[in-house]
């Protein structure tokens, strides 16, 4: 090879070295139309803006990421992963912190991560009863709301008690995913931390084999009241959450519900679900948690991924985020601290007909302790084996 074909060779050599170094591999859930066309958005900003290039690698279950992540840690491969960020639930992130998978100390370095006004707002540095630590970053805030189809019900059930005697009233017309499935495991705390009584304070500490048996023991005396009233008479359930909208546009079901409000007005619009869908929130509660991103402990693309994050933090991106016809997912800003103008980007518009109402929220139930999550999971399919 001529002198000049080698120089041409080594030129692409580092062009591509160069465009990969750029490149965050962003590890997120890809279940949700709202979210991925979001997530599109950013990258198409990171890469204007910042000259980072995202790759959404959409995930069925977070523990993907984290299971490729431990095997690379086991393989010795502490530098060059193939995880850069992840969108974490308080699960995932307990089980990475301990297990050493997570980048450590850069959250409180990102200039617009103090516009969450952690000092006064202790969600922002805790996720699921566990101290985040500086290893991941608040994205953003959800709660769990119902919906049901104004055509046929008159009065929706506003709390758990009511939502037992709809189910009687109206057999097959209700179900909640595999407690395997994050909607499905949202379900049994929202019925755990409702029927938990004076034992409620239990939730949020770290399980322990007493507590378990006190919670479940109230958890399964009402489910196992409800499950014979459920579709399929409580026989089957939908493994993901993206099927109960599907049972419910069929109107196989009249009432469902989502950890993401936004996807009720945007199915509608899409004719996924019917214009008489009503969003609301339970009057005894709605399970609500801030969710994070973090950086795994070897990835290539430390510095990228941190610039990635202060964007996504930034006004103008929190501020779309929250827009109901793009994704509505609240705001971890604290909007006070922001000019007249900046708040100005953060009122909502005019909901349509079946979103949440403004002001919906009566209650919000905080997140129990991380370790419930898998305690209560394991709890239901031994009372419920055949689901296995």
């Amino acid at each position: 090879m001529s002198l000049k074909g080698s120089l041409c060779a080594w030129c692409l050599l580092v062009m591509i070295s160069a465009s990969q170094a750029q490149e965050v591999q962003f590890h997120a859930w890809g279940g949700s139309v709202q979210v991925n066309q979001y997530i599109q958005w950013l990258s198409k900003q990171a890469s204007q803006e910042l000259g980072i290039s995202v790759n959404h690698v959409k995930l069925a279950d977070t523990s993907d990421a984290v299971s490729r992540v431990l095997a690379e840690k086991a393989a010795g491969n502490n530098g060059q992963g193939s995880v850069d960020l992840i969108w974490l639930n308080g699960e995932n992130f307990a089980a990475m912190k301990q297990h050493g998978l997570l980048h450590k100390g850069w959250v409180s370095d990102l200039s617009h991560f103090k516009l969450t006004n952690p000092a006064q707002n202790p969600g922002m540095t805790m996720d699921f009863g566990v101290p985040t630590d500086d290893q991941e970053a608040p994205w953003g805030k959800a709660a769990l709301v119902f919906y049901y189809n104004q055509a046929h019900i008159n009065q929706p059930p506003h709390n758990a008690a009511e939502l037992l005697e709809f189910a009687r009233q109206h057999p097959g017309r209700f179900t909640y995913p595999l407690p395997v499935d994050y909607l499905g495991s949202s379900f049994l705390k929202y019925i755990a931390i409702t029927q938990a009584g004076r034992w409620q304070s239990l939730l949020y500490a770290p399980v322990t084999d007493e507590a378990r048996d006190k919670i479940t023991e109230r958890m399964f005396a009402y489910l196992d009241q409800l499950h014979p009233y459920l579709w399929q008479q409580g026989q089957q359930f939908k493994r993901q959450a993206s099927e109960l909208q599907q049972l419910f546009s069929d109107h196989q079901t009249l009432l469902s519900f989502t950890f993401t409000a936004a996807e009720v007005p945007a199915a509608v619009s899409r004719y996924d679900l019917p214009a008489s869908t009503r969003t609301y929130a339970m009057q005894d509660g709605s399970l609500s948690n801030v969710h994070f991103v973090a950086i795994a402990f070897n990835s290539a693309h430390k510095a990228q991924a941190k610039k990635l994050v202060n964007f996504m933090l930034s006004v103008p991106a929190q501020a779309y985020k929250q827009r109901a016809d793009i994704w509505g997912d609240e705001t971890v800003l604290d909007v006070s601290l922001l000019s007249a103008e900046q708040q100005a980007l953060f009122v909502p518009t005019t909901a349509a007909p079946s979103a949440l109402p403004a002001g919906a929220y009566h209650k919000m139930l905080a997140e129990p302790h991380a370790s419930w999550t898998e305690a209560l999971k394991e709890a239901w399919f031994d009372r419920y084996p055949r689901h296995h």
